[in-house]
């Protein structure tokens, strides 16, 4: 009895790859186990991206609040404690855009911490 090779699935298998692989550098995208290895490397950037995309909003939002309240002549450390010991809770992305685009609320926010202390 001759070997079955199952050549459907076998090439639907290494088409998907070489998809995948589209727009690699030169053998990258050509080669299927060179573009085998390099599709599956990009997974792992793509799982790890997903992590330090979290970590880089969170930076970004920092910067923002602190340059926002900075212009009130408080520092972010100090708007955070401040936030915290009159209990209110709002989160970073929020104040972030409060800082950006509110700036009469975030003034608001600021001048009511900094009187109740």
């Amino acid at each position: 009895m001759p070997r079955s090779t199952n050549a459907v699935s076998s090439r639907r298998r290494r088409k998907k790859i070489l998809r995948s692989a589209k727009g690699f550098y030169g053998s990258r995208s050509k080669v299927y186990t060179v573009a085998k290895n390099a599709v599956e490397k990009s997974f792992v950037y793509a799982f790890s991206g997903r992590k330090k995309k979290k970590r880089d909003f969170r930076s970004l939002w920092i910067q923002r609040i602190n340059a926002g309240v900075r212009q009130y002549g408080m520092s972010y450390s100090e708007f955070m404690k401040k936030l915290s010991d009159n209990k209110i809770q709002i989160n970073r992305k929020i104040l972030s855009d409060l800082s950006m685009n509110e700036i009469n609320n975030l003034k608001k926010l600021v001048d009511s911490i900094s009187s109740s202390s």
